[in-house]
């Protein structure tokens, strides 16, 4: 494929507000989880919760999309003077001509659940101030992020579980060759709900302590919240020190609901696909971003896979011991990481986690490697088998 330019990006989660938060934090393995305690759940578990998404409300004219998905939206498009270069792009190219392509995994449920508890008791009908368009439904965050900056191009949101904001990478790059759009919005936002943390403590999934990506000891995942946003655009716009999108590798294992296939089949085929995309070997990739969710199978399946195709003398980690797993936020959020890496010259070393389990073969960091970093691979594999490698680098 052609490459990309990643011109600018925004980044929250529970590390902080912004790309200078994260980056100190994941610099200095700072980890963001703390024990449960939203709203009214009960969990004994861990969680990465961005702090004062309960306060405030989005921007005043688009006050019918407030929930807590939209409020962190808007708290990172407000980051890093994103929304300010955004502008710039609508006013370079029109703002018929620039994408909004994102991800959510759960979208503003948080305000049903809300609702829900707030239905009239004799007739069951819900408040009349619940707006399910501009909230739960799953385009709600497509629609709340265009009117934001004030955009009309081609809009869509994928919810493929825990790749969908990986794959909008993909979507963004076939729109744009294309010519469809000359630029495009690409991140997506995922924030804590009850269905999801009751959900995934329901599959025995959930760590009561904070997780420990490929630990010996691993029991589970810490549900995070975060959102993360890229301009892209053609590589032409590239100025020095510039990291670009070179590579987009998916693929759907099917092979069941939750559980990862156990040799990795997905996982292969997609990093297979991204460094063939990339015009790469497993050589030229300096660092591996994994999915790394810190349960027993997904590891040990990432693990198999990125073993069969880079060996295990390739730098590995995961970021989820810092910020949870972001669900459908976590490609943008992972995809930013890399990026850092390679513009600041890092790989973060996996925090919490101490012992690296002897059956898994990979690199494993557990220590931040400060070092010149060219190229990296980023995993993201969803629930049903939906999965997504990209491979960014470095500009000339």
């Amino acid at each position: 494929m052609q490459p990309f330019v990643i011109s600018h990006f925004s980044i929250v989660n529970s590390l902080g507000d912004g790309a200078e938060a994260v980056l100190h934090g994941l610099r200095e393995k700072k980890s963001g989880l703390t024990p449960c305690d939203f709203d009214s759940v009960t969990l004994d578990t861990h969680i990465g919760r961005v702090p004062g998404l309960e306060r405030g409300s989005v921007r005043y004219d688009l006050a019918a999309y407030d929930c807590r998905n939209n409020r962190l939206a808007q708290r990172c498009l407000e980051q890093d003077g994103f929304a300010a270069q955004v502008a710039q792009a609508r006013e370079r190219y029109g703002p018929g001509r620039v994408g909004v392509f994102l991800g959510t995994s759960t979208s503003g449920i948080h305000a049903t659940e809300l609702a829900y508890r707030q239905r009239d008791p004799g007739t069951g009908a819900l408040p009349g101030d619940y707006h399910y368009a501009e909230t739960q439904n799953v385009f709600s965050l497509g629609g709340f992020v265009r009117r934001y900056c004030r955009l009309n191009g081609p809009s869509s949101v994928v919810s493929s579980a825990c790749s969908s904001t990986a794959k909008v990478f993909g979507n963004a790059a076939r729109m744009i060759s294309a010519g469809v759009c000359d630029a495009a919005v690409v991140g997506g936002a995922d924030s804590l709900c009850l269905t999801t943390l009751y959900g995934f403590h329901s599959l025995g999934l959930t760590s009561p302590g904070p997780c420990r990506p490929y630990d010996a000891a691993r029991d589970g995942i810490s549900v995070g919240e975060g959102a993360g946003f890229a301009l892209v655009e053609k590589a032409d716009r590239a100025v020095s020190g510039s990291v670009l999108l070179v590579g987009v590798g998916e693929s759907s294992d099917a092979f069941h609901m939750s559980t990862p296939h156990p040799e990795g089949l997905g996982a292969k085929m997609a990093m297979r696909r991204a460094l063939e995309s990339a015009g790469l070997g497993s050589s030229d990739i300096d660092y591996v971003n994994l999915h790394g969710t810190a349960t027993k199978t997904n590891d040990a399946s990432e693990d198999r896979a990125v073993v069969e195709i880079f060996g295990t003398d390739t730098p590995c980690s995961s970021t989820k011991g810092s910020t949870g797993h972001l669900l459908g936020a976590a490609g943008i959020t992972e995809a930013i990481v890399s990026i850092m890496a390679i513009a600041h010259g890092f790989m973060p070393g996996g925090a919490n986690t101490r012992e690296v389990d002897p059956a898994l073969k990979c690199r494993y960091l557990l220590e931040t490697r400060h070092a010149r970093v060219r190229r990296v691979l980023s995993n993201s594999f969803g629930f049903g088998g939906s999965n997504c490698s990209l491979v960014f680098g470095a500009g000339a």
